[in-house]
């Protein structure tokens, strides 16, 4: 920033335009400032495009010439509304995204108008593409200075060519902190939510240190709380810290907080529990470095009337009294908060500080739980499904991002079935694999028994915590009731012999969707052609669909080349596709209708990010990578990564293509139906109709008596298609589930199916 320093400025800033200057060398310019190059640099696009835009009249222009640079990283953040801006508008997200030319880095501002390309997974990193118009935007505050603007660009394919060994041709885009270009925020956001912390400006490295107390007055919870409305400076405190809440981000256009963060601790001593609010700046210095179960002494703090409408997490300790009159206030400033980790080796008995205590439950217990009941699990991953994406405003940028898991335990043929919330924890939540040895804490219980089948889950709360290293030494490892809980190989071998990725739960009413990215909500009226919608959401909306002469088109028990049959386990190595098995029946209706309609949809093609596989621990990293959000930055892979469909489906069905159509039968629409094979499972009886098998979303074969056979996914097959004749010139309704996979791939599952009397 030509010398200059402190903090971000509205505008541009950390890049430069200024006028010619050839004898400064272009091997690196520091300070932000753009210049010509001299004859002995390198030559690259970035630097033609640069010199191009310095020499033309116009603010744009079109490249002389247009040849792929790579996509190196995507980084997202909130833009301030300008002082000209009389009205606050809705929050606008803006990336910086980072190109090479293979000579050059460069740290570039996407224009809006384009944002729609990473809320679609087209821009992402990892990709070539071709810019074929730029411009410039210029600081009018600081004299030079300007950013490189992408105006219009056209996406490629990934490269496997990208090197990361290429310098920023402005130094500035290199120095850390990572600003963004525009804006007086300090900070990116994590791509795809706000409640994961991101970028280097959080710190990890607080360490606990030992303190004289000597000279330290100390005041109990319930004292302060009896006296501090007639005080103007607080004692010390000496508390536990028995919750940790997620990160809020309340940042908006029209607020300039430079880092608006909030979190929430809740704390106790021997007399009382209490909340302390976490705000700002203090957040990246502290957040990383709290966990659960420190003890803190807490120095200049401030004290507040507490909010009467926020949910506290059920006490630790039902004998330790809850203060809900006051909330402490921890800031940077106003005043300088004063925060200090105690080791636990200096922590007196006599201070009589509480200690944590868990509420773990066995998958034995969970279904005698009430609905809303808090508990925590700990267990084996069985089952990790991939990264979704709801909104949490239907009109709004913002969103939660969420993924189901299964934890065995041993104490049950069933796995707990979890709803994991980020919990500001990305470290973990993006790499959890089956296999793994996982506690979650603060999980709340989800039921409805009038449903059929019963739905039972657990879900994360604000103040859930996650772990999977690191078990050594921690609270819950003293818990009588986790001695006697199996090792991770038992475990394994006993609840599952293949520990799968993504499959669809037998019991689950959520639907799939892709990775991370928007998912497409539709209108499927049988008037009118199907809308998708290209709003950025990334969880699949049911849509009640009146629907007439159900039918099914063909069957594909084999999908992507997979053959149906029964599955093997994990130490099966990777194999070569198989041929594909299909089925088919077709209804009479059909054949006289498909050829006089006015629209034929065709939405039943299943792509393979979509099918779930059978884990290999030896390709953890590859699997990981496949069914977790898009990363900011891009990361080459170690040496040849294998292919999705190398890897064995752990769906033996396959999937079913079934064609529905309208009620005034001018348009039809083809969908894909995955049904789920539990063999081991006979709660219920065989399929009798498609019906029975959609509101279960999952096959069940006959119970055995006897020296009888288990139907065979094949025969399974087969009574599913026998069972669609019955539907045939039924009225249904129809439950779907739009998936925008990205890159303008689209996906259609029938969820379920109803008939009109059975809905009232």
């Amino acid at each position: 920033m030509s010398g200059e320093s402190g903090q971000p400025q509205a505008g541009p800033s950390h890049a430069g335009l200024d006028l010619p200057n050839l004898e400064r060398n272009r091997a690196g310019v520091p300070g932000g400032v753009i210049r010509r190059a001299g004859a002995q640099a390198p030559r690259s696009w970035i630097q033609t495009v640069l010199d191009q835009i310095i020499g033309s009249p116009r603010q744009w222009v079109t490249p002389s010439e247009v040849v792929p640079v790579s996509v190196l990283a995507v980084q997202r953040y909130l833009l301030e509304d300008e002082p000209r801006d009389t009205v606050p508008k809705p929050p606008l997200y803006c990336y910086d995204v980072t190109i090479s030319d293979g000579v050059y880095r460069e740290k570039c501002y996407l224009d809006p108008s384009l944002n729609s390309l990473v809320h679609q997974n087209i821009l992402k990193v990892g990709i070539e593409m071709k810019i074929s118009r730029v411009s410039c935007l210029y600081n009018e505050k600081r004299l030079g200075q300007g950013i490189l603007c992408i105006d219009n660009v056209h996406c490629g394919e990934t490269s496997d060519t990208i090197s990361l060994e290429t310098p920023f041709r402005n130094r500035a885009h290199g120095e850390k902190p990572e600003r963004p270009l525009r804006g007086g925020k300090s900070h990116y956001l994590a791509l795809w939510n706000n409640e994961d912390p991101y970028g280097d400006i959080w710190l990890t490295n607080k360490q606990p240190e030992e303190h004289n107390f000597s000279d330290t007055k100390i005041i109990s919870l319930s004292h302060l709380e009896m006296t501090w409305t007639n005080r103007r400076s607080f004692p010390a405190l000496l508390v536990r810290i028995l919750h940790k809440s997620k990160l809020r981000y309340y940042g908006k256009p029209d607020k300039k907080m430079i880092e608006p963060y909030q979190t929430f601790l809740e704390v106790a001593d021997n007399s009382g529990t209490v909340s302390v609010i976490m705000w700002n700046a203090l957040c990246p210095e502290w957040y990383k470095s709290l966990r659960v179960g420190l003890v803190l002494l807490l120095q200049d703090y401030s004290v507040k009337k507490s909010y009467p409408f926020r949910m506290q997490p059920l006490p630790v300790d039902p004998e330790i009294k809850p203060i809900s009159t006051m909330e402490i206030c921890l800031n940077l400033r106003d005043p300088p908060t004063n925060i200090i980790i105690i080791p636990e080796k200096q922590v007196k008995p006599e201070w009589r500080l509480p200690k944590l205590n868990h509420r773990f439950i066995t998958r034995s217990e969970l279904d005698d739980m009430p609905e809303n009941r808090i508990c925590d699990v700990i267990g084996i991953l069985v089952f990790v499904g991939r990264v979704q994406r709801s909104k949490k405003k239907e009109n709004g940028e913002d969103f939660w991002s969420y993924r189901w898991i299964h934890i065995a335990d041993g104490t049950s043929e069933l796995p707990f079935i979890v709803e994991l919330f980020s919990t500001s924890q990305p470290e973990i939540f993006e790499n959890i694999y089956p296999m793994t040895y996982f506690v979650c804490t603060q999980l709340k219980v989800v039921r409805n028994d009038t449903q059929v089948p019963k739905l039972l889950y657990l879900t994360t709360t604000n103040e859930s915590r996650v772990f999977i290293t690191g078990h050594k030494g921690q609270p819950y490892t003293y818990d009588a009731k986790n001695a006697n809980q199996p090792s991770t190989s038992q475990a394994a071998r006993g609840e599952t012999q293949s520990p799968e990725r993504n499959v669809k739960r037998p019991l689950d009413d959520v639907p799939r969707c892709s990775q991370c990215f928007q998912v497409a909500s539709a209108s499927l009226s049988v008037s009118n052609k199907i809308r998708i919608l290209q709003g950025p959401s990334a969880k699949p909306v049911a849509v009640p669909q009146p629907e007439a002469s159900v039918h099914i088109k063909g069957t594909k028990p084999g999908v992507a080349n997979v053959s149906p049959r029964r599955e093997g386990g994990l130490s099966t190595p990777l194999r070569k596709a198989r041929k594909t098995i299909s089925d088919r029946w077709e209804s009479p209706l059909w054949r006289e209708k498909k050829f006089g309609l006015i629209d034929h949809l065709h939405y039943s093609h299943v792509y393979p990010e979509s099918i779930p596989r059978k884990f290999i621990f030896e390709h953890r990293k590859f699997l990981t990578e496949q069914y977790n959000s898009q990363p900011a930055k891009y990361v080459p892979p170690e040496g040849r990564p294998p292919k999705l469909d190398d890897f064995k489906s752990a769906r033996c069905l396959g999937h079913f293509e079934v064609t529905l159509l309208g009620l005034n039968h001018e348009i039809a629409i083809d969908v894909a139906f995955l049904p789920m094979y539990c063999p081991e499972d006979v709660r219920t009886s065989q399929i009798d109709t498609l019906l029975t098998s959609m509101n279960y979303s999952c096959v069940y074969p006959q119970e055995l008596t006897g020296n009888d056979r288990i139907q065979g996914p094949r025969a399974l097959a087969g009574d599913i298609i026998k069972a669609a004749t019955e539907l045939d010139r039924v009225h249904i309704i129809g439950i779907l589930d739009i998936c925008n996979l990205g890159n303008n791939k689209v996906e259609v599952y029938l969820q379920k199916i109803y008939s009109p009397k059975n809905t009232s």
